[in-house]
């Protein structure tokens, strides 16, 4: 297939970061949020094995950070979340689907309470501004809501932490998972989240000022030769096999949090208040009639480009792929479906047409790893 590259113009943003990234030599470029993602530097497997055993610095800048202060500010960061926020603390990330008012997904953020009255949502791959705009307007709120100029380094891998550690001190190993702290480097503070895009532990850091955030890059790859640090990017194999969703590629907004497997974050029994509460009500009285699920593929490759269905020996249709990868682990494809209820047994085996031939298949659970 012939290769098309994507023409950078003011409508794909680059990062601060792009062109140190390049100079490393960054080979494909998918586009998130309106920005360029780096997607690989080479191999995938390459960086999926080095992922596992080293450390890799992430440019994720595509993460863009909504803030949203005011006097309504906790009004409105609630009613777009189905998670019970009410006695969200200072320091702590939390994990919150964002809802229309059918219940179906918009985006599933992480939201950092800053201060009192002042919140940081960092998005996934939509429009999140436009709806807590939209939002705000409807509902007459007294909010100030903006683009915070923020870009993301992610560092990742077992060996992260080993990393920090030589730049911000023993002090680094203190912060928990899904917490947040200020870390000083060279006098000026990032706000670290121990966060990430991947199931081997790691930190991103959320630079506001540019200038030293670029130093800071070049200081990983410095002082980190002996601990084999790479430039990386989130790695599809790694992600499906550990069971991290995607937001445009495993769910959006056709899909509601029950049928992703949310159900700890729907706070339908709280008495806080939030957009398409009384939809998720009826949808847990009903029950859902389809749900994420791993699927295995015997197969040694695929190029999903698209969701492709999945059928059963009497070719009734059982369901959809939505992402799928080689895996060097398990030898075969992993793959993340939704799976229609009538077929939901773990033991189900399927069929599916990759690149004009039938390959067979089998339903398991999530993650894979």
């Amino acid at each position: 297939m012939k290769k098309i590259p994507i023409i950078k113009s003011r409508r794909i943003r680059s990062t601060p970061f792009t062109s140190k990234i390049e100079n490393q030599g960054v080979s494909g470029y998918s586009v998130y949020n309106h920005m360029l993602l780096p997607v690989t530097f080479g191999s995938i497997e390459d960086e999926y094995i080095h992922l596992k055993e080293h450390v890799q610095i992430w440019d994720v800048s595509v993460q863009r950070e909504i803030e949203i202060s005011g006097i309504d500010s906790d009004k409105l960061v609630q009613f777009m979340t189905c998670r019970d926020l009410s006695k969200a603390k200072l320091g702590k990330c939390y994990y919150s689907p964002l809802v229309d008012g059918n219940g179906n997904l918009v985006n599933d953020p992480l939201i950092f309470k800053l201060e009192e009255k002042k919140w940081r949502i960092c998005i996934a791959d939509s429009d999140v501004l436009l709806f807590a705009k939209g939002l705000a307007s409807g509902k007459n709120y007294n909010v100030n809501i903006y683009e915070a100029n923020v870009d993301t380094i992610a560092v990742q891998g077992p060996k992260s932490e080993n990393l920090m550690q030589k730049v911000f001190g023993d002090v680094i190993k203190e912060l928990k998972f899904f917490n947040y702290k200020y870390y000083n480097f060279k006098g000026v503070k990032h706000l670290i989240s121990k966060t990430g895009y991947s199931k081997q532990g790691g930190y991103e850091i959320h630079i506001e000022n540019t200038k030293a955030g670029l130093e800071l890059y070049d200081h990983f790859f410095k002082i980190g030769k002996d601990l084999n640090v790479k430039p990386g990017a989130p790695n599809s194999i790694e992600r499906i096999e550990g069971g991290l969703l995607s937001y445009g590629n495993d769910i959006d907004n056709r899909d509601n949090p029950y049928e992703c497997g949310f159900d700890k974050y729907v706070s339908i029994d709280s008495d806080v208040i939030f957009l398409g509460k009384d939809k998720l009500k009826e949808i847990k009285l009903k029950g859902v009639k389809k749900k994420l699920m791993g699927v295995l593929i015997e197969s040694d490759k695929i190029n999903l480009v698209e969701e492709v269905k999945l059928h059963d020996d009497k070719n009734n249709n059982i369901g959809v792929l939505r992402s799928a990868a080689f895996s060097p682990k398990f030898k075969k494809i992993v793959g993340i479906a939704m799976i229609n209820k009538a077929f939901w047994n773990m033991s189900e085996n399927f069929k599916i047409d990759i690149e004009g031939k039938a390959k067979l298949g089998k339903i398991c659970k999530l993650p894979f790893a």
